[in-house]
């Protein structure tokens, strides 16, 4: 899978464990920076990250900041992003199931590593349920 990766300067040292992470498992990285703890504008990340899973450069993405409210805004403003600022394993897990989220978010200053890759993997392997959940979906396409 292709998966686009970005943060700011707060969620730099998370996103190259997660990037070091994916490559690992067999996964193709396409991380669209930041590079360095320098301060950044979180947005042009989130943006960067929306717009590659939104033009189908990448089949999902990762978005890190420190709490993860703002870049999660951010990946929201693409049009065709559903992304989840996850907290907890079960939140990666119904984002998918319920929400089919295509991004996911998280805040580096909020949880640990091994929480990420937690959450990382369940959103990873959870399936979209469709259903009802499709419906509302294609409602919020229409937003």
């Amino acid at each position: 899978m292709i998966i686009a990766i970005g943060c700011d300067h707060a969620g730099y040292p998370l996103k190259e464990a997660v990037k070091e992470k994916l490559i690992a498992e067999g996964h193709e990285v396409l991380d669209v920076g930041t590079n360095s703890t320098e301060s950044v504008d979180y947005p042009i990340y989130g943006k960067a990250v929306g717009e590659a899973v939104a033009s189908g450069k990448a089949e999902r993405g990762i978005a890190i900041c420190g709490s993860g409210i703002g870049i999660s805004i951010a990946c929201n403003k693409v049009k065709g992003i559903r992304c989840a600022l996850c907290t907890s394993v079960e939140m990666a897990e119904m984002c998918r199931r319920h929400n089919n989220a295509n991004v996911i978010a998280m805040g580096a200053r909020m949880i640990s590593q091994e929480l990420a890759f937690e959450m990382i993997d369940t959103w990873m392997k959870t399936e979209f349920e469709g259903g009802k959940h499709l419906r509302r979906i294609n409602m919020l396409e229409e937003i």
